[in-house]
């Protein structure tokens, strides 16, 4: 006879499974062995939990390290011009000056009111010194942003060095964001392992107490501007603010000519939505894990809205980092691929934290932050319920809990202070010709169009916009004037004086 092996299959096969009992449980007795798992399934990753924020770690750390990166690019290519030893305020003169009102001394009260390494450093060369501070902080801001490791360490050094910077740079960091910056990256340091480089560290998992510090931080911003406007300015009760506002803000981009001119009920909207996310949805933190998730979708959505439509330097880029924390591992999971997600699917299995001394420290580290940032926050807290609250305003000289609001007023026309200069020996002279020198973004020539630099930041540009809608009287604006001559006379040699008799600086 001839043998047919393919029917004789499926018989063997059905006699393997005739001492089991259909149904029978895994074990019981009669039951067929458990098969093994296929290859493919055996290393499938289990699903990310919510709850947890390892990737949630990753993801904040390379934002901070990006917004460091911008901020140290900018202190390099301008702070010798601005604050260098031939800059228009330079910080060896605001140095020595804190020295003599502190009797000579570099002591802790020298320190205290001008926390900055630059006191022991060498002045004789400021501008090297200037860059060495900028360089430092690009580099090890690039290695994070890249990496996405970092430990304390590192996280503490670029703090330290912006610090350093910001405390001696006078006017021309006297943005808040500067102070926004500061306070973000001071709890960044907080999010990291003290020495270990990694992106998943095991045995450090993102402490809690510096998550909600982030949700604070995002929800002290967001009220104290929605606040900032209820009672500052009346078009913000009026609705009208926005009719203004791209036309006027400080540095408009190619967007805002069209949003200026959008129809009026549009504008009405805007002002509507803008207090809604501004003095409602920070309290979506509140109300648990998926509102928590829709006000981070909601405070990102609504600050690239803002990137769209204006020049606000790395502000809003900046707003968003704390948003981040809103999110945890199982809302992030998408970001990344699967090997990362199945080594922090297993870290929450295993729950991440090993005993020791290490972990024991930032333990104690992290308790510790939360009851400074509850004590710094006692006063920020009482100016947002004062009617006459202030904003972008530091309580202590390390800039850790700020104050923070924009936009209060919104001027309703735009001035622009107009910088012209002559080559000819004689100013007043009627044949001189004089010539007007334009600002890199600052708006001027009718003809150019607006230039588009978020995240970048020029500085003197957003001075000459304070400067000009305080109509030229303050003192400040002045001071704006004179030094600017100096720094031009030394580019294209024309004397101060000659720009301040000039005929268009009016």
């Amino acid at each position: 006879m001839l043998a047919v092996p393919d029917m004789a299959a499926p018989s063997a096969g059905l006699r393997q499974r005739r001492p089991g009992r259909a149904g029978a449980p895994a074990g019981a007795p009669g039951a067929a062995p458990a098969a093994s798992p296929e290859p493919g399934l055996a290393s499938a990753a289990p699903p990310l939990s919510p709850g947890t924020f390892w990737l949630t770690r990753i993801v904040l750390l390379r934002s901070i390290a990006f917004l460091y990166f911008v901020a140290f690019l900018v202190a390099f290519q301008q702070n010798k011009q601005l604050i260098g030893e031939k800059g228009l305020l330079p910080c060896k003169l605001y140095l020595q000056e804190v020295k003599k009102y502190f009797k000579g001394e570099v002591g802790l009260d020298a320190l205290s009111y001008a926390p900055t390494l630059i006191w022991f450093l060498d002045w004789s060369a400021m501008d090297s010194t200037l860059d060495c501070l900028a360089l430092a902080g690009l580099a090890v801001a690039a290695f994070v942003l890249l990496t996405g490791c970092a430990n304390m360490v590192l996280m503490a050094l670029l703090w330290l060095l912006y610090l350093s910077l910001v405390n001696v740079g006078q006017i021309w960091y006297s943005f808040g964001w500067e102070s926004q910056l500061l306070e973000t990256g001071f709890l960044g340091i907080f999010l990291c392992p003290l020495w270990t480089l990694s992106r998943l560290p095991q045995g450090s998992p993102p402490s809690r107490i510096v998550i909600w510090s982030f949700r604070w931080l995002i929800f002290r911003i967001m009220l104290g501007a929605g606040l900032i406007k209820i009672r500052g300015d009346r078009c913000w009760r009026e609705l009208t603010c926005m009719d203004y506002h791209y036309e006027t803000q400080p540095v408009p981009n190619p967007i805002s000519y069209f949003m200026h001119r959008s129809p009026w009920w549009f504008h009405r909207l805007e002002t509507l939505v803008n207090h809604f996310i501004e003095l409602v949805v920070p309290f979506f933190l509140l109300l648990g894990r998926r509102m928590g998730i829709l006000h981070g979708l909601l405070q990102i959505l609504f600050q690239v809205l803002l990137i769209i439509s204006g020049n606000l330097s790395f502000l809003n880029w900046l707003t968003m980092v704390p948003s981040l924390a809103c999110f945890d591992d199982a809302s992030l999971g998408l970001l990344f691929g699967s090997r990362l997600r199945e080594r922090a699917a297993r870290l929450q299995l295993s729950g991440g934290q090993r005993l020791s001394l290490g972990s024991c420290v930032r333990r104690v580290l992290n308790i510790s932050l939360g009851l400074l940032i509850a004590y710094l926050s006692i006063p920020v807290v009482l100016n947002l319920l004062n009617s006459r609250q202030v904003m972008n305003t530091s309580f202590n000289p390390l800039r850790i809990v700020n104050t923070y609001g924009a936009f209060g007023s919104i001027t309703k026309e735009r001035t622009e202070v107009i910088l012209q200069g002559t080559s000819s020996p004689d100013p007043n002279d009627p044949t001189a010709v004089w010539e007007e020198f334009e600002f890199k973004c600052k708006p001027g020539d009718l003809r150019r169009r607006p230039c588009l630099i978020s995240p970048y930041h020029y500085r003197l540009d957003w001075l000459m916009w304070f400067a000009a809608f305080q109509g030229l009287v303050a003192t400040v604006a002045a001071l704006l004037w004179l030094l600017a001559g100096a720094c031009l006379s030394r580019a294209v040699g024309f004397s101060p004086a000659q720009l301040l008799n000039s005929p268009g600086h009016q």
